[in-house]
This record gives structure tokens, sequence and C-alpha cells, in this order.
């Protein structure tokens, strides 16, 4: 027999907006949590992102598209997997093809939905959905103005050791690529309509 658990959640007492930017907003809480303690809670508010393992498909393993660009934040250039934010309104699906397409010029013809997961749940509520694209198009990027981005494709087994050696470091990047590591054996299940 399967125990269900209560769905319980925190009780925000008060809340105030710190700061407010273009792509993510500050909040400061305080709440009672299901377990009864009452703390404070800083929250980065974010719309969610999405993720594009995009892969090809016609060697003897699969490669990965994977791009380089500097991030401020960390003062380097990461390999990472093409990736961007979801627009208010915009379906995520959408979302992952645009980005694709302004990043790398890549399209696909094949969309499937590999992984949900939280970038960093201690502060931050940005959810991420990473797609996995196959049959994929070349064509011309359309990066942002401030996006500098290089791309190659890497096999999988490579990419793997770049993991493992610590020459990827990005948390998204690492998730898709092992996810395709431990599932491209296997044939994908058929999306159901």
């Amino acid at each position: 027999m399967a125990i269900r658990k209560a769905k319980q959640q925190a009780r925000v007492l008060k809340r105030k907006t710190v700061f407010r930017g273009p792509i993510f907003q500050l909040t400061s809480e305080r709440v009672v949590e299901p377990g009864g303690v009452e703390v404070r809670r800083d929250i980065v508010r974010h719309p969610g992102s999405v993720v594009i393992l995009a892969v090809e498909e016609d060697g003897r393993e699969p490669r990965i598209l994977l791009a380089r660009q500097y991030r401020y934040a960390v003062q380097a250039r990461l390999w990472e997997l093409p990736a961007g934010r979801i627009d208010r309104g915009e379906p995520a699906l959408a979302a992952a093809k645009r980005e694709l397409k302004e990043e790398t010029g890549y399209t696909a013809a094949q969309w499937k939905l590999a992984l949900r997961f939280w970038a960093s749940p201690g502060f931050l509520d940005e959810s991420m959905a990473l797609y996995a694209a196959r049959k994929l198009r070349p064509g011309t990027a359309q990066p942002e103005e401030d996006e500098i981005i290089s791309k190659r494709f890497v096999g999988l087994s490579a990419a793997v050791k770049m993991v493992m050696r610590g020459k990827i470091r990005d948390g998204k990047t690492i998730a898709g690529i092992l996810w395709l590591e431990r599932t491209h054996a296997r044939p994908l299940p058929k999306r159901r309509r």
C-alpha cells in the first residue's frame, strides 16, 4: 500500500519585493514552514527556463551540440547546452525552439521533454525544462546583442569525459549529458498526444 503525504505548504506572513529587474525579482518573506518553524526566506523569483539537448545521430554514437560563452557571474567561458528564459505567456516548447534557433541557428524536426528540475531550490524558484531535439537542420544563428557564442558537436563519450573531468561544470548541461548517456542505448518512448 502506497503512503500518501499530505500536501503541505508554508504560510506566508509577510512578503516584500526587494528588487525587480528585467529577468528576475528578489523577495524577502517571513513564513511559517510546514514543520511549524517561522523563518525569513529571501527568494529569487524567475519565470523559468528551457534547456536544449540537440543531438545528431548519424554516426557511431550520438553527438551533442554544445555552446561556449562567457558567463560574468563565474568569470569564465563555459561549455553549455543551449538554453534561455521562457518569456511571459510563452509555452516552454516554443521557448526551446526559439532559443535553439537564436543561439545556434539550428532547428529540429523532433522534440521530446526529457527532464524537469529546479536550478537551485534553496533560494531560487527557477524551474528548467530540458528538451531533447533531434533531426537537426542548420541555419543562421540570431544571438542577442550581448551573446558571443561559439558552438561545436561533441560525441557523447567525449561529453561524459568532459563532465567527469570537470571541463563541463554547468549543472543543466551535466544533467542533459548524463540523461542522454543513460537513455541513448534504448529507444525513447513515443510521446503521447
